[in-house]
């Protein structure tokens, strides 16, 4: 190239700043979508239903990339799935603004469009969950001890679905709220083409960490009641 053209080369000037920022968004916002959609996003809790482990308005992280690698939900997990068979018809849903829409869709924002829900798994393919009485919650004859229900809560109760015993399916599983009293779970949609079930195929993941507001944050582990269940997992 010569001195000359070196010399120009190192001389040429740089862009302002005001050009490359286009760029820079359109690879930031990229970079967002990417992550929404393999990798983490955010859930806004609608309900009382897992109470007092997640209050409403609550925003959890939600780990979108294990089921990716072919992992399914373990008992215990809190887990966000896309509604199976109608469970939230008639409820209301609130109309985002056009920035709430923009910043859903690349993962910023919980949607508010979206029909999910977020509850506890109890039961995976193969386990026997029932409940009679006040309970406990029985899985395959092991009787969970469940600390994070809803203080004055019982285990299950005494009204039409309340009462259970049922086999999972293979590739479904059953989820129960941990304000028992206030969810409308498994138990209360047998009638459904899914017998109740959850199937796999619409976990969106688990969620993990309460993230927001900043002085609720905590993790959301596995509690050790359902390392002593028998059977899978």
């Amino acid at each position: 190239m010569g001195r000359a053209g070196a010399r120009r080369s190192r001389t040429r000037k740089k862009r302002p700043f005001w050009v490359e920022l286009p760029l820079l968004v359109v690879m930031a916002l990229v970079l967002a979508l990417l992550i929404k959609t393999f990798l983490v996003q955010a859930f806004s809790i609608p309900s009382d239903s897992m109470q007092n482990t997640l209050q409403r308005g609550d925003r959890v992280l939600v780990d979108k990339l294990t089921p990716w690698f072919g992992s399914e939900p373990e008992r215990g997990e809190v887990i966000v799935f896309h509604d199976p068979a109608d469970w939230l018809a008639g409820m209301p849903v609130d109309e985002p603004n056009t920035v709430q829409k923009v910043l859903s869709f690349i993962g910023v924002m919980p949607s508010a469009e979206e029909k999910d829900l977020i509850k506890r798994v109890i039961g995976v393919g193969g386990d026997t969950v029932e409940c009679a009485g006040d309970g406990p919650v029985k899985v395959n004859g092991t009787a969970l001890d469940e600390p994070y229900i809803f203080p004055g809560n019982t285990p299950c109760s005494n009204d039409e679905g309340g009462q259970f015993k049922v086999t999972v399916p293979d590739g479904k599983v059953w989820v129960m709220g941990d304000h028992r009293q206030e969810s409308a779970d498994s138990r209360y949609h047998q009638d459904d083409p899914n017998e109740g079930m959850v199937p796999v195929d619409e976990v969106v993941g688990r969620a993990v960490v309460v993230a927001w507001p900043i002085g609720r944050w905590a993790t959301l582990p596995v509690p050790d009641t359902f390392k002593n269940v028998p059977g899978r997992p």
